[in-house]
């Protein structure tokens, strides 16, 4: 299915509102300016509000994308969609791409 490319612009959440950012993007590939990101790129979390144990298993620290596109690639690796699931370390739960570039699609 195509999906926009994420980009390091792009609005991604953890599920309890933490904000997340690519720890290396990929300046290969650049989408209105910014580099895009590839599935090999960790994402940091900052600012999740899940309560830390013994309440919860929070707060979410980090996040890795388990999809990405199919067909296109940048230096050998998967570029991400916004569609690509991610899971949030050591909750488990997802990441919300809420926004990104509206520009270029892959598959």
């Amino acid at each position: 299915m195509p999906g926009f490319l994420l980009h390091v612009g792009a609005t991604i959440t953890c599920s309890h509102g933490g904000q997340a950012q690519p720890t290396t993007p990929n300046p290969r590939v650049t989408v209105l300016g910014m580099p895009t990101v590839t599935i090999a790129a960790p994402y940091v979390v900052a600012g999740c509000a899940f309560p830390p144990p013994p309440s919860g298993n929070g707060p979410c620290v980090s996040a890795q994308f388990v999809t990405s596109a199919v067909r296109v690639t940048s230096t050998g690796q998967p570029l991400l969609l916004l569609d690509s699931q991610a899971i949030c370390a050591p909750t488990g739960t997802p990441l919300v791409v809420a926004a990104t570039q509206t520009r270029v699609t892959a598959t």
